[in-house]
């Protein structure tokens, strides 16, 4: 009986350590996937936002007014961000955790 619930505490220990290993492998990858698709959207928003400047330059007739303007555009939203922070925070909390649970 004693050898009976060795082996199953054995094989429940194997059975929680693969678990384990498979949620984080997925997480992993989750991440990979995650950090390839930021590092494309980043090239991609910094070409546009380059091109963007250069474009709302073209129409002002000065170059550099057009990236004072995209300049100013990402102030707002940086302080946007920042005055929103909490929430935020609690949101990408909330879905960490929920991503582990799953």
């Amino acid at each position: 009986m004693l050898d009976i619930l060795k082996d199953y505490a054995s094989q429940r220990i194997d059975l929680l350590k693969m678990e384990a290993t498979e949620k984080t492998s997925v997480t992993a990858g989750t991440i990979s996937i995650i950090v390839l698709l930021s590092v494309c959207m980043l090239f991609f928003l910094i070409l546009l936002n380059i091109g963007l400047g250069l474009l709302i330059g073209y129409y002002l007739g000065n170059y550099a007014y057009g990236i004072l303007i995209m300049a100013g555009f990402y102030l707002l939203l940086m302080l946007i961000i920042f005055l929103s922070k909490k929430t935020i925070k609690t949101l990408v909390a909330n879905k960490i955790i929920q991503s582990l649970n799953d």
